[in-house]
This record gives structure tokens, sequence and C-alpha cells, in this order.
């Protein structure tokens, strides 16, 4: 059995710990070993500390970077933003000799020390790339007849060059995960466009987020999608979420039930939704498991 440190960032502790709950239930029946990161902190988050100060971007990054590496165990990572940090950062502390340095200077404070020894994973394109067999067998054709809305989102894939993870322009392979269970994957336009979060935008100014959001839902709506399945935390945060503060603060009401691809995943095993934390949303994924029983009596 490989072992991989999970990561969970700030959101799903505190805001979704049904999505750690179904990580590890789907981890466990792929036969992979997840081990705690005691004592992690916020990744931290690209679009806000990266933007004001670099070496503490690099310093925050490196210490989680190192409690991993005491775990002697890759990280994976179950948000889009937390992949970006860890991953761009590893990559710079192997390759700049003087960040590794300056960074390890600080380090040295607490204890620790980075010393480039692990890889960096987000966890869908891991399932992707070393389970998709595993995922058949376990799934089956079990989502049969569902219709869902794939949203990447934005740091998953980006920067191109360095990560080199499918094509960002047009991405497949979480669409393969979603056939692969039998389930359609919808097309909707700009199904690539921001979910309205990032950058520091939900933080700085909701509305700006709340209006990109509302243009991604008339478009998902549009497709007739049963659910929409992310695979990033802060993307799960703002059409979860989102959708509740624009019935509140506009008087739009979407009701598109939202889902992790880990929680999709253990549906579709067969694990009980409530261990999923599908109960825990704010917008209800009654609908969407009604579907689910549907289109499983037929």
């Amino acid at each position: 059995m490989t072992d991989y440190s999970l990561f969970l960032g700030c959101i799903v502790p505190n805001r979704y710990p049904g999505i750690e709950s179904a990580t590890k239930m789907v981890f466990n029946k792929l036969g992979v070993g997840l081990k705690d990161m005691l004592g992690a902190s916020c990744c931290p988050a690209p679009g806000v500390v990266g933007s004001f100060s670099e070496e503490t971007w690099l310093t925050v990054a490196a210490r989680n970077l190192a409690i991993a590496e005491e775990n002697h165990a890759d990280v994976v990572t179950l948000c889009n933003g937390c992949f970006g940090t860890l991953f761009e950062a590893n990559s710079t502390l192997k390759n700049e000799e003087e960040a590794r340095k300056a960074v390890n200077m600080f380090l040295s404070k607490t204890g620790k020390r980075y010393k480039g020894s692990v890889e960096v994973h987000h966890f869908a394109k891991l399932i992707y790339e070393k389970h998709l067999d595993q995922v058949k067998q376990l799934g089956g054709q079990s989502l049969t007849g569902v219709k869902i809305a794939v949203h990447y989102g934005c740091h998953l894939l980006r920067p191109r060059t360095l990560k080199k993870i499918d094509n960002p322009e047009k991405p497949g392979f979480v669409d393969e995960l979603v056939h692969s269970l039998g389930a359609e994957s919808v097309d909707y336009r700009d199904k690539h466009m921001c979910c309205g979060a990032g950058g520091g935008v939900r933080s700085s100014n909701l509305e700006v987020a709340l209006d990109m959001t509302r243009e991604k839902l008339e478009n998902i709506r549009a497709s007739q999608a049963d659910c929409i399945l992310n695979v990033c935390a802060f993307c799960h945060l703002q059409f979860d979420r989102g959708q509740r503060e624009l019935a509140e603060k506009m008087g739009l009401e979407y009701n598109i039930p939202v889902v992790h691809l880990s929680q999709l995943l253990g549906l579709a095993f067969g694990l009980n939704p409530r261990l999923l934390g599908l109960q825990a949303h704010a917008i209800s994924t009654q609908p969407f498991l009604r579907k689910l029983a549907e289109v499983s009596s037929r």
C-alpha cells in the first residue's frame, strides 16, 4: 500500500469535514493509505499571501512540505489552491538554491527543515492516473442516467508549462472519471470560467464574486445537470454557499446540488451519504440523492 500525506487546507476541516471523511473512505476502498499532517497550516493561499510577500508564501508552504517529509510520504491535496501553492512552491524550492537557503533559515527557528524529498499531487489526477480501473470496478455503471456539470477550477491546470496536467483550454480527465461511472458529463457555456471565488475576489468584493457565480449557475442550469461536480474545496464553497448568498442578497434561486469528487466517488462505491457529509451542505443534496435512487431502481 502506498501512503500519502493528506493536506486538508482550511476549508475542508472548518467548513466541509464531510469531504475529509469521503476522501479517507474512498482512498481506503482504493487501497491507498493516508497520513495526517499534524500541525499543518494554511497552504498559504496563492492569490493572497503570494501577492504580498513571496518569501512569506514560500516559507509557510515549505513548513507544510517539511511536515510531509517527516511523514516520509508525498502530499495529496483536496483543493486546487492548496495544490497550486504546494506544487509551485515545491518546484521553486527544489530548483532555486538561494530561495531554499532563505526559507530554511526561517524554518530553523521552528525546528523544521525543507529537504525537497516529496512530490505534490492533486487527488483527482492521482485517482485518474493510478486508480481509474479500480474506480470502474468499484463504481461500475452505478451513475448511468445521471447528468453532471464538471467544474475544473483555475489553479489545477495552470501554469500549464509547470504542471503539465491535461490541456487547460480543454481538459478531459475529470469528465472521463465521470464517464467511467456511467454518468454523462454535460457540456455548458463557459465551462472553464472561474467559479468567482479565486484570487481573493470572494474576500475583497463578494458582489463581483457572486456575479461570476451567478453566470456559471445560469449556464449550468441551462444544461439540465443533476449536480455540479468540483475537485476543489474552495470552488465547492463558492458554488454551495454562493447559491445561498445569491438567494439571500438577490432573490435568485438555483438549488443545484454541489458535490465534491470524493463524495461522488463515495456514492458510486455505495458508501453512506451521511458519512460523506452530504447533509451538511448549504444547498440540499436530496434532489441528487433521489435521482441516484431513481436510476438505481431501473
